[in-house]
């Protein structure tokens, strides 16, 4: 992962004086440490929630516990429901929910191993949806996840988006 990336994606938020938060499921907490291994982040890193159980989806983040029943934890529901209620638990107005199936186990026919969905919000509203349909190890799914999101991030201008 390149450092430049993160540096231009710290220099966006510096800029505009907004900080991040981010809610990770399946990839438990990589992306939170992606971002802290670069000294100078908490200039505009606010917090990573890890909420692996749905218990904990539910009691950190505000997830209803019907959209977990209906969705399933893996859904674009959920994922967004994650991203807004890791704002409103958090002094971020900008947030990033990741939810998915990591494997080797827990797939299904519908919601195979490396389905993964990504929610970018802003000021408690969404921004961007993204399902990601990957391949791989665990350890790789959840590496390509981190990835694809400082990619997105990269190339995210907050001028006329936000």
């Amino acid at each position: 992962m390149s450092s430049s990336k993160l540096h231009n994606i710290a220099k966006k938020f510096i800029d505009n004086n907004f900080h991040l938060c981010v809610a990770e499921s399946c990839t438990g907490g990589l992306l939170a440490k992606k971002i802290t291994d670069e000294s100078g982040s908490s200039a505009w890193f606010d917090c990573g929630l890890i909420t692996y159980s749905n218990e904990s989806k539910i009691r950190l983040l505000g997830v209803k516990k019907e959209s977990l029943t209906e969705c399933g934890a893996v859904s674009q529901e959920v994922a967004q429901e994650m991203a807004i209620g890791a704002q409103k638990n958090s002094s971020a107005v900008f947030s990033i929910s990741i939810t998915g199936i990591a494997g080797p186990n827990g797939g299904s026919t519908e919601k195979p191993v490396g389905t993964v969905f990504i929610c970018f919000a802003f000021k408690e509203r969404v921004l961007k949806d993204y399902k990601l349909e990957l391949s791989g190890n665990r350890s790789s799914i959840r590496e390509q996840t981190v990835n694809f999101i400082i990619d997105e991030l990269d190339k995210l201008t907050f001028n006329g988006q936000i």
